[in-house]
């Protein structure tokens, strides 16, 4: 059975960072891409990064230079590093596998991240 598994969310004042965790299990975690996607109030949810197995990565403009995605093959975990933090970077923020041979989608349950004075 997959899990994915964030956590790291909170409240945070405009200009501060915050690190997101995405533990996994029941994939073979080092052959798949993983992905961070954001859900703001009232909004679809949209892409924040990408990072293949290889570790190539790929963001959303809104968050090019600001946040980074690293991953940790031996502890199964994806990281959403978030520096100079927005207002409008308030969202849920939902970690994302999609898995072979059947094209699977799978998805956390999200972490909250307030960005507020």
């Amino acid at each position: 059975q997959v899990q994915l598994v964030e956590s790291g969310g909170g409240l945070v004042q405009p200009g501060g960072s915050l690190r997101l965790s995405c533990a996994a299990s029941g994939i073979r975690f080092n052959i798949y891409a993983m992905g961070w996607y954001r859900q703001a109030s009232g909004k679809q949810r949209e892409l924040v990064a990408t990072i293949t197995s290889g570790g190539i990565t790929n963001y959303g403009d809104s968050v090019k230079g600001r946040f980074t995605i690293s991953r940790d093959n031996a502890q199964n975990t994806v990281y959403l590093q978030m520096n100079s933090l927005k207002r409008e970077d308030t969202a849920v923020y939902f970690c994302n596998v999609r898995t072979s041979p059947f094209n699977s989608n799978y998805w956390g349950v999200g972490t909250l991240v307030t960005v507020s004075s």
